[in-house]
């Protein structure tokens, strides 16, 4: 997985355990893509405290992960999800009884995803 998905996910699960100082540095970073110098100029700070920060909200972030596996929990359902789907897309020849079956079968796996 890139850094920048990591992030993302990182922030997504965890994001609302940052201060809101961190957060709008962390979401101008990662999420609006903007550079250390531009987040230095809209804070009013150094572009090194932007770096610090970003690095320290990264091990925060990161420490969440280490103790609650969320993010790897997720990505683990995702992918047996996939798998399910896969599995159902296989050539057959489905009786009416079957096509419903898998029709049933997709729509709880779109509703876990989604409660995801």
């Amino acid at each position: 997985m890139d850094d920048i998905l990591k992030q993302a996910l990182l922030y997504d699960f965890y994001g609302e355990l940052l201060t809101s100082r961190q957060k709008e540095i962390y979401e101008q970073f990662v999420l609006e893509d903007l550079s250390l110098g531009e987040i230095a100029g809209n804070a009013g700070i150094s572009r090194q405290a932007v770096h610090d920060q970003i690095k320290r909200c990264n091990r925060t972030l990161q420490g969440y992960e280490d103790r609650l596996h969320l993010v790897s929990r997720f990505l683990t359902v995702r992918e047996k999800l996939h798998d399910i789907n896969e599995i159902l897309d296989r050539d057959t020849e489905p009786d009416a009884d079957t096509m419903k079956l898998k029709a049933d079968i997709r729509r709880i796996a779109d509703e876990i995803i989604e409660e995801l």
